[in-house]
C-alpha cells in the first residue's frame, strides 16, 4: 500500500526541520503501535539523509557500535573509536550540530529505560548545556505510549518538559479510509467501508496488512483476520502486555466486560469481581484506551457514566478474538467467523455511530457534538450536534438499514432532551437520520 495522508503531520515536520537551522528542536512522536509514527518521519524525511538510531534491549555499547556506524556512513565523520556510553555519542552530535545542522531520529526511544535508564538524566544535562547553540533537529519516537507519556510529562523525570514539540499520530479518518478503498477496490459498498473502519479503526498498519493482502472486501477481510497465520489474532496482546506489565489480567477483563456491554462501573465491577476505580483511571488517563462518556449536559462529574474502549480494532479484539480464544486454540476459525458473523450487526451498528461522529468532527461545522441519554435509560439519542454561532442542533439517529429510522421516535426523544437539559433555547432544532447509505 502507498503512502497515505498525515499531510498536516509531514508539514509541521519539515516546518520543525527548517527551524532546527537556526535552533536546536526538541520533538516528541507519540501514538499507539502500528500508526504509522516511524514511516512518517521517513516520509517527512525523505528528501534528506538522517541520521536514524533504533532502540533494542542489548548492551549499550552494543548499541553505541551501531549508532556510531550510522554516523560515519551519513556524516562520512571518521570513526571516533570505540564507544560504550550512548550520551558521549549525543553529546558529540550536539556539538557538531553549533557547526552544521543535523536531524537525529531517534526510534523506541522508550527501550532506553530498560538498556540503561541513567541515559535520560545525562541527555537532560547534555541538552541543557548545548541547546541554545546547536542546531540539532532532534525526534524521538515511542510506541509504548504510556512510558512515552512519563518519560516526558512526568516531573519526575529528567526530560520532563524538554520538548518543544509533543506530536501524537492519530488513526486515518473516515474519509482517508473511503480514499484508501476507492484506490484498491474501485466498486467497493458502504458495508466494506464500515467492515474496514470496524475491524481496523484506521491503524495504518492494520489497513495495509488487508489492503497489500487485497482483502478490500468485508468477507475478505473477515478471512484475513481469521486464519491460522493471521498477525491479527496475537496482536492484543502483543502490544498490551506490554503497556500493563504485570496486571495484564485485570486490565484484560476490564477491557473485556467492557467490550461485552457492560459499560457501568458496577456491571465491570460484577464481572471482574473486585474494586476497580484505580484501573479505570489508569486505562482512560496513562494508557488512553477507554473513554468516560456521559450524556451531553450532564452536571454531575460521576453520574450516568459509561465506558468504552476509544481504539475499534481493541473493540473487536476483546468482543470476539480474546473471549473466543478457546475456539482459536482448537484451529476452530470457521466457528468463529460464524460467531463473528452472527453477532456483527449489533457490533457494527456501535462502529457506525462512531463513524458518523468522526465524520461530523472533521466537518468543522459544529460547536460541540456528543450523545445523550437519560438516567432511566429510557431515552437515548446517537448523536447531538450544536452550533452555538448560529444557534442551530441537530439530533440525529443511526441505523444500518435506514428504513428501521422512525422519525417521530426521534422527534419525541429530542423534546425530552430539551424538557430534561433545559438547553438549545430558540434554537432551529433538526432530526435526522444516518445509514449505511450516507457513508
Amino acid at each position: 500500500m502507498r503512502f497515505f495522508d498525515r499531510t498536516e503531520e509531514i508539514a509541521s515536520l519539515r516546518e520543525i526541520r527548517r527551524m532546527a537551522m537556526s535552533n536546536a528542536q526538541f520533538t516528541v512522536v507519540t501514538g499507539r503501535r502500528r500508526i504509522g509514527k516511524t514511516s512518517l518521519v521517513w516520509k517527512a524525511y525523505e528528501d534528506e539523509p538522517i541520521l536514524y538510531f533504533f532502540v533494542v534491549r542489548k548492551a549499550e555499547s552494543e548499541l553505541c557500535e551501531d549508532y556510531m556506524q550510522e554516523v560515519e556512513h551519513k556524516l562520512g565523520i571518521p570513526a571516533m573509536g570505540r564507544v560504550e556510553r550512548f550520551p558521549v555519542i549525543f553529546e558529540f552530535l550536539m556539538k557538531l550540530s553549533v557547526e552544521r545542522p543535523i536531524t537525529l531520529f531517534i526510534d523506541e526511544f522508550q527501550e532506553f529505560f530498560r538498556v540503561n535508564k541513567a541515559i535520560y538524566g545525562e541527555m537532560q544535562r547534555i541538552w541543557d548545556m548545548y541547546h541554545t547553540r546547536a542546531r540539532i533537529n532532534l525526534i524521538v519516537c515511542g510506541s509504548i505510549y504510556s512510558m512515552m507519556t512519563k518519560i516526558f510529562k512526568d516531573k519526575k523525570e529528567p526530560l520532563y518538559n524538554r520538548q518543544s514539540r509533543f506530536m501524537t499520530v492519530r488513526p486515518f479518518t473516515p474519509l482517508v479510509l473511503k480514499d484508501i478503498l476507492g484506490e484498491y477496490n474501485p466498486h467497493y459498498t458502504s458495508e466494506d467501508l464500515l467492515a474496514l473502519y470496524s475491524f481496523t479503526g484506521g491503524v495504518a498498519k492494520y489497513v495495509q496488512l488487508l489492503v497489500d493482502a487485497g482483502a478490500t472486501t468485508r468477507t475478505r477481510m473477515l478471512n484475513q483476520i481469521v486464519k491460522a497465520d493471521s498477525v491479527f489474532l496475537g496482536e492484543g496482546k502483543a502490544i498490551l502486555i506490554e503497556e500493563f506489565g504485570k496486571d495484564y489480567g485485570i486490565y484484560f477483563s476490564i477491557l473485556s466486560a467492557i467490550a461485552r456491554g457492560k459499560t457501568s462501573r458496577s456491571a465491570i465491577e460484577d464481572v471482574v469481581g473486585r474494586q476497580i476505580g484505580g484501573y479505570l483511571t489508569k486505562l482512560e488517563s496513562e494508557y488512553e484506551i477507554i473513554a468516560k462518556r456521559q450524556p451531553l449536559f450532564e452536571r454531575s462529574a460521576t453520574k450516568n457514566v459509561r465506558y468504552t474502549i476509544a481504539d475499534n480494532f481493541f473493540t473487536f479484539w476483546f468482543r470476539f478474538i480474546y473471549k473466543y480464544n478457546y475456539m482459536l486454540e482448537i484451529e476452530n476459525y470457521e466457528g468463529l467467523k460464524t460467531i463473528i458473523n452472527r453477532d456483527y450487526e449489533v457490533f457494527s451498528g456501535l462502529m457506525l455511530e462512531r463513524y458518523f461522529k468522526q465524520v461530523l468532527i472533521g466537518q468543522h461545522a459544529y460547536t460541540r457534538i456528543g450523545s445523550w441519554w437519560d438516567r432511566k435509560g429510557e431515552n437515548e439519542i446517537d448523536l447531538v450536534a450544536e452550533n452555538e454561532l448560529d444557534n442551530t442542533a441537530a439530533f440525529f439517529e443511526v441505523k444500518r438499514n435506514i428504513d428501521k429510522y422512525i422519525p417521530s421516535s426521534l422527534e419525541a426523544k429530542a423534546s425530552v432532551f430539551l424538557q430534561a437539559t433545559g438547553q438549545f433555547k430558540d434554537y432551529a432544532i433538526t432530526c435526522s437520520g444516518l445509514s449505511l447509505a450516507d457513508m
